[in-house]
């Protein structure tokens, strides 16, 4: 299975609720944060919600 590595690298300072939830969610808590998740529908819908505040790499 394909692995995500997902990197915060804006803040959530101003962002909506759920957005500020799903950057929780995903383990990410500051600026540069990196986190290996796997590529999964739930995960993938998080990012979607954050793609403006991630960075999002795949990874073997």
């Amino acid at each position: 299975m394909a692995r995500l590595k997902v990197t915060q690298v804006r803040s959530n300072i101003g962002t909506k609720h759920n957005q500020r939830e799903s950057l929780r969610s995903l383990g990410l808590k500051r600026i540069n944060d990196v986190v290996v998740k796997e590529d999964r529908p739930e995960i993938r819908g998080m990012i979607f919600k954050v793609s403006h505040l991630v960075k999002v790499e795949e990874v073997e």
